[in-house]
């Protein structure tokens, strides 16, 4: 479980291809601190598995069906990714509830900076539309974030100084992928009432 506050800017120092599968390094001095094999690491809002440590760094396997639903088949040697430890038990939950777990990828549309301020523009697929709404909350590449509009295929963001200078955000352009997440208890109630997009909410009678 994370909590979509960046901790953070990482870098890919290698990426090996296996297949279907790649096998990911990243150099992350803080979220290695202490930690250890079999751990999770969140890489822009992916949550992957520790499988080697040293020097500051740590590998993960990717295998397809992650690499399929995010854009962390993107990346290469040199990228900068944004990277999180686990929730602390106990902890104070600074965003929102975030699993790591991506729903699909939208790519930046527009950047508009203000003087103190910058509102981002991002695609949003059709199957996630309905879960995004006004002043609520979404994860972009592993940061929580909240909604100013949502659009019928897009969704705004307003991205304050901090954001912008310590996290992937503040250099990534238009047409450049991220990846989403998006509320999981909007899924849990949609999933209870039983009105998902295969089974449409019948019109009141």
């Amino acid at each position: 479980m994370f909590t979509g506050i960046v901790e953070e800017l990482g870098e890919v120092t290698a990426v090996e291809k296996l297949g279907d599968a790649s096998r990911f390094r990243l150099r992350g001095l803080l979220v290695t601190e202490g930690a250890k094999h079999g751990d999770s690491i969140a890489v822009n809002g992916v949550c992957l598995t520790v499988v080697d440590l040293g020097d500051g760094e740590f590998t993960a396997d990717v295998m397809a069906e992650t690499l399929n639903r995010s854009g962390l088949g993107a990346l290469e040697a040199g990228s900068r990714v944004n990277l999180e430890r686990p929730m602390a038990v106990g902890g104070r939950l600074g965003g929102h509830i975030v699993q790591g777990h991506v729903d699909g990828t939208g790519r930046i549309v527009e950047r508009t900076a203000s003087e103190h301020w910058e509102i981002v523009k991002i695609s949003l697929p059709a199957h996630l539309t309905r879960y995004v709404v006004e002043k609520g909350s979404i994860t972009v590449d592993g940061i929580s974030l909240t909604v100013v509009d949502a659009g019928p295929d897009y969704f705004t963001i307003s991205l304050i100084p901090t954001t912008l200078a310590l996290t992937t955000l503040g250099i990534k352009e238009p047409g450049d992928p991220v990846n989403l997440e998006v509320d999981v208890i909007a899924k849990y109630v949609e999933r209870l009432l039983g009105t998902t997009a295969s089974e449409p909410e019948e019109p009141a009678k």
